[in-house]
Parts: structure tokens; C-alpha cells; sequence
């Protein structure tokens, strides 16, 4: 089921804020919860019953880990309960393209399997290794079944998003109040939900009309001219942030109306003036998924071992060159290739993950150098910003070949027409263009969701949110703006069938 389905907007999502509502008003909130997880389930069964045995089976074998885990706190317990997760998501996802690489390698001529990946397991074995995590540092005490399954199942953020923890959304359910019809938060909801599936209908689908005949020129073999792939490689750029960053929204909202706040996942992150900040404003929950349970250990493993062999630990004020390698080097690139590989199984995804792994170890060498701590004037650091802001845009547009691409042969293809190595391609509509130059305008010129109603996302930035009328509120103006926002949307929903979120597929 789709959030911008009919289905969704005026049958699922209205039944079950109403029955979540009513019995919320009972002595004991699990009824509501109870309520909440089925709906959640029958949700998620929606898009293929096939797929809810394996949520199931991973909901009762994570819960039942981490009952252990409270109890005996064991690290052996911790590492096969994470070897299972991962274990599950590498049959699923990569079975299938391990048997390619082998046949390759090896000149065998195993059959590959063709594997029927389920729904959004990615993000709720995501969800649930951090959870063991929790149970296994004592974060977390002894769980109840209703709210761990709620937790993991809770519609909003199932299928793509944002990764929470546990202790962000459990105490909230555990509070009598977030049961209780708040007409603030049902208003703040709708309003983000709205901006959310604008961003998805009037925006990512728009765009990706003009992104997809890049592709289709690429699958035929061919690579395209220079204008004429830059168009397209910049549309696709701006369609998967309009659409994930519209999901999130989505997601966000939907959970307000359920009285419960979930973080933030998008915080501008094409205003980024260099790849370190762009991977702290980009689906942000990841990164700090990443970071907290992959970057952060591997890199505390390696100062262990430099500190007990007695060798001199990187410091970035005075850079030496193996130091800097095996303390911050080796980490970020695995890190970022397992994200990349997170996202898909082939090489295309695996180069994608290893160039930003190479971009943002660039970033940290160029930071750690007298160049790169230099006092520049006021003047020159403002002229600046946009230079970093369009080459930091650049870079990530080309990498997002590499994530787009069913294949690595088709990314070159597309990667040759970028560096003016093409010469196939339609003409140029400067219709098409002027709807690629709007997207730009949107995404660098505009404040974001958070930022227009006044809201610190998680990390909290210092932009302030516009002054004045400008700034959102819960007044009849703004109440037009969404109405009249809300109504476009539904004329496009009614006018063509809703395409799937791009994040779906991971």
C-alpha cells in the first residue's frame, strides 16, 4: 500500500487513526497498540502476503534475543543475534549476485538463484540489530511484546524509514497523553504530510520522465551527449531526493498524528558545501546507523591495537601519513562500501558506496592540512559557499549513476556522456529544462520542511526558520496554501496511477 494511494489516503489511514483514538480511551493503551501493530501488519501484507512470515519469524526471534540479552548480557549472544540479522538479508539480497561473482571467478556455471527479496528487510533489520545493541548496553529493560512489536511494525516509518531506536519511541507510547486526540500535532502531521506527498507526486514525478531516456540510452549501448546527460543525470539527482526526502516527510507526519515524533531523516543535504556535511544532512538516520555501529567500532579496534603495539595514533592537527591510512582511511571506506553494497546488490552499488568513502576521506585529508584550516576573510569564505555547494552537487550527481544504473556497464555509459564523450540523445525541451532549473531553485533557494514550520531537525542546525507570515503557522492563509497544495496532489493521484517510492527497492 501505497501513503499516496487512494486506498491509503481515505480508507486505511482514517479507519485506523479513528480505532488507534478509540481505544486509547481504555484503561490499558496496549488495546490501542495492539490495534496499531495489526493495522501495521495488514499494511505491510498488502504489497504481498508472501512477505509477512519472514517479518514475523525476525519480530519473535529479535524479541526473544533480546529478552536473553537484558537478562545475560553475553557479547557471544549479541554477535550471533547479529549474524543472524545479517545472515537473513545476505541470502535475501545477495545470494543470488555472490553466485554471479563465483561464476566469474571461477568459470563455474552454477545456476543463479533467483531469490524473491522481501519488503523493506533492509530497514527493519536495520532497526533491530540497534535494538539488540541496546538490550545488550543495558539500555533497554525488560520489553513488552505489544511495544517491541509496535516499535518495529509501526507503519509510518516500516518500508523505508527513518531507522529508530527503541528509547526514541517507546517512552513516548509509554505516556497516557500520546493516546489523546492532540489537535496541534494533528495539524502539524497533516501539514508534513502533505508537503511530503507534494514533494512525491508534484515533484519526484515529475522529474522522472526526464531522467529515465538517460538510461534507456544507456541499456541500448549507447552514450549520450554532454548537455543532454547532465540534464538527465541532474533530473534523477533531484527525483530520489524529492522522493525519499518526501517519504520521510511522509512518515514523519503520519507519525504526529499518531502523537509520536519520529527523527528526522533529510536536512538539506544539496546545500551541502562539502561530502562530510552532505552525509549529515542525508538520510541521516543511516548515517548515524553507520557510524554508531560500524565506523565507531572498527575505528576504536584499530586504536586498541596501534595503542597496545605502541604506534603513534593519528592525530588530525599533526597528519602523518600510515596513521592517517589505518585510523581514518580504512574505516571510512569500509563503512561506505557496506553502504553501498546496503543499497544493492552489484558492482554498481559497491562503487558508488567506495566513491563517497574516497570523497569523504578527501574531505578529512584536505580538513587535517594548514590549506584546509586556513582563517580566510569573511568575503572570500561567502563567495565560496556556493562554489563548494554547486562541486559537492556535481559529485554526488555523478555518483547517483552508479546507484541508478542496473548495471556497471550502463553507469559508464552514462559516466562517458557526462565527460563529453557521447553523442546520441533527443532535443533538449526547454520545457523539460526549465522543470530541472525549478527543482534547483526548490532545493537550494527554499527552506526545507523543518525549517518553514519551525522545527529543529535531529542534529539541530543553525539556520534560522523565515520570519514573519512566511514562517508556518496554524492560521487560515497557510490552512489555503496546504488545501490548495493537497488538491493539486489529489488531481494527480486521481489523474495517473501513484508510482513507488525509489527506497522501496532496498
Amino acid at each position: 500500500m501505497l501513503f499516496h494511494s487512494p486506498e491509503f489516503l481515505f480508507a486505511f489511514l482514517p479507519l485506523t487513526l479513528a480505532g488507534y483514538f478509540l481505544l486509547g480511551r481504555l484503561p490499558s493503551k496496549l488495546w490501542a497498540l495492539a490495534w496499531l501493530t495489526a493495522a501495521s501488519l495488514m499494511f505491510y501484507a498488502w504489497w504481498n502476503v508472501a512477505f509477512l512470515p519472514m517479518l514475523l519469524i525476525s519480530l519473535g526471534l529479535n524479541y526473544t534475543l533480546g529478552l536473553l540479552l537484558v537478562n545475560r548480557p553475553r557479547r557471544w549472544l549479541l554477535l550471533s543475534g547479529i549474524a543472524l540479522n545479517l545472515g537473513a538479508i545476505g541470502y535475501f539480497k545477495y545470494a543470488g549476485f555472490l553466485v554471479e561473482v563465483m561464476n566469474a571467478l571461477t568459470a563455474a556455471a552454477v545456476a543463479v538463484p533467483h531469490i524473491l527479496l522481501p519488503l523493506a528487510i533492509s530497514f527493519y533489520t536495520f532497526q533491530q540489530i540497534a535494538y539488540l545493541v541496546d538490550c545488550h548496553e543495558g539500555r533497554i529493560g525488560r520489553p513488552n511484546p505489544i511495544r517491541y512489536a509496535m516499535f518495529i511494525t509501526f507503519f509510518p516509518q516500516l518500508i523505508a524509514g527513518p531507522i529508530v531506536h527503541y528509547r526514541e519511541v517507546v517512552p513516548q507510547i509509554e505516556r497516557d497523553e500520546t493516546f489523546r486526540i492532540d489537535q496541534a500535532k494533528l495539524v502539524l502531521g497533516f501539514t508534513i504530510f502533505c508537503l511530503g506527498l507534494f514533494k512525491k507526486i508534484g515533484l519526484a514525478d515529475t522529474l522522472a520522465p526526464l531522467a529515465q531516456p538517460l538510461w534507456d540510452l544507456a541499456a541500448d549501448g549507447q552514450a549520450a551527449y554532454l548537455a543532454y546527460a547532465w540534464r538527465g543525470a541532474v533530473a534523477f539527482a533531484l527525483q530520489l531526493y524529492f522522493d525519499f526526502s518526501g517519504y520521510s516527510d511522509m512518515a514523519i507526519g503520519l507519525g504526529l498524528m499518531f502523537g509520536i515524533l519520529l527523527p528526522f531523516n533529510f536536512d538539506s543535504p544539496l546545500k551541502a558545501g562539502n561530502i562530510i556535511e552532505f552525509w549529515s544532512r542525508w538520510h541521516m538516520t543511516l548515517t548515524r546507523f553507520l557510524t554508531s555501529y560500524l565506523y565507531n567500532p572498527i575505528t576504536k579496534g584499530l586504536m586498541r591495537r596501534r595503542m597496545e603495539a605502541g604506534k603513534p595514533i593519528w592525530n588530525p592537527r599533526k597528519p602523518r601519513a600510515v596513521p592517517f591510512l589505518v585510523m581514518l582511511a580504512f574505516p571510512t571506506l569500509v563503512t561506505m562500501g557496506l553502504a553501498g553494497v546496503w543499497h544493492g546488490a552489484g558492482w554498481q552499488f559497491i562503487i558508488f558506496g567506495l566513491m563517497h568513502g574516497l570523497m569523504l576521506v578527501a574531505n578529512h585529508a584536505w580538513r587535517a592540512t594548514r590549506a584546509g584550516r586556513a582563517d580566510l576573510p569573511p568575503i572570500v569564505r561567502g563567495a565560496l559557499v556556493p562554489v563548494n555547494v554547486l562541486l559537492t552537487f556535481l559529485a554526488v550527481t555523478v555518483s547517483l549513476v552508479f546507484f541508478k544504473s542496473p548495471s556497471l556497464t550502463e553507469a559508464m555509459l552514462v559516466v562517458q556522456g557526462l565527460f563529453g564523450m557521447g553523442e546520441h540523445g533527443l532535443y533538449l525541451y526547454s520545457g523539460d529544462t526549465a522543470v530541472v532549473l525549478l527543482g534547483l531553485i526548490i532545493v537550494w533557494a527554499l527552506p526545507n520542511t523543518q525549517e518553514w514550520m519551525g522545527l529543529k531537525p535531529a542534529p539541530a542546525r543553525a539556520a534560522p526558520p523565515p520570519a514573519g507570515r512566511l514562517r508556518w503557522q496554524p492560521s487560515p492563509l497557510h490552512g489555503l496554501f496546504v488545501g490548495a497544495v493537497l488538491c493539486v496532489t489529489l488531481l494527480r493521484i486521481f489523474g495517473s496511477p501513484p508510482a513507488e517510492f525509489l527506497y522501496f527497492a532496498f
